[in-house]
């Protein structure tokens, strides 16, 4: 494929995304605390994680492999960056789950597939096809700036999740008021350091694909945390009513 018909592509994505987070504003995903068999049968919360997220590890690896002799260490550095994540989250994360009989709609997985497919494709084809990064692109502003914008999400992101996966020890299912960190900010920053995170990524990476993954990711994130905030303050009489759904101070 060329260039300029990727980009076009892309772009299109792009646009899409905002369509989706206009979707996904009126419509809330059924899984997680929000779960419900309205979009399918259930199926295993740990294995549906597996199912679909592999597909963007996967792919991303495929290409970037597959035109290894094209490669410099710039595209190396932003392949292991991008490939760390998706490691974690596809193999660790849904295994340090501790909360007992959590089922994911097939629809759900199925969407999520879709999306992934699509947004491991992207990174991949141009990680592979048509990055030109030269080395003095690692001491380039956007690099460095981008990347400690990256260290920075994923911190958040790591830290909350362990929270709130902390909040089950001892086999207690109940929900509870998350309390520490930035909790006492936001109901979501682990969302919020997922989007920190990968605005990074494009910053650093300073591509269209980059972009629109980020696109995505607020597109999914942003309505998922505004969800989840006004769950948790229908939920819970005496919730902190200074918190915030995702960003202090504002929303």
């Amino acid at each position: 494929m060329a260039e300029p018909l990727f980009n076009k592509i892309v772009i299109a994505w792009i646009f899409l995304g905002v369509v989706v987070f206009l979707a996904n504003l009126k419509i809330i995903a059924p899984y997680g605390r929000h779960a419900s068999s309205a979009w399918g049968p259930l199926m295993n919360n740990r294995l549906a994680w597996v199912i679909m997220e592999s597909p963007v590890l996967f792919l991303v690896l495929y290409f970037v492999l597959k035109n290894a002799g094209k490669q410099n260490y710039v595209t190396w550095i932003l392949a292991f960056l991008f490939l760390t994540h998706y490691v974690h989250r596809t193999f660790i994360f849904p295994f340090r789950l501790k909360g007992k009989g959590k089922k994911m709609p097939l629809g759900v997985v199925t969407l999520a597939i879709v999306f992934n497919l699509c947004n491991g494709f992207f990174i991949g084809y141009y990680l592979g096809n048509f990055a030109s990064y030269t080395l003095s692109w690692l001491y380039s502003l956007p690099f460095i700036a981008g990347l400690v914008v990256f260290a920075l999400g994923a911190y958040i992101n790591w830290r909350a999740d362990t929270m709130l996966i902390n909040l089950r020890n001892g086999g207690n299912q109940e929900y509870k008021i998350p309390r520490g960190f930035l909790f006492e900010k936001v109901s979501c920053p682990n969302h919020l350091g997922e989007m920190v995170e990968w605005m990074g990524y494009a910053l650093m990476s300073f591509n269209l694909p980059a972009l629109s993954f980020a696109v995505w990711t607020l597109a999914n994130l942003i309505p998922r945390a505004l969800a989840h905030h006004k769950w948790y303050k229908r939920y819970f009489d005496d919730y902190p009513a200074q918190r915030k759904a995702f960003l202090p101070g504002t929303w």
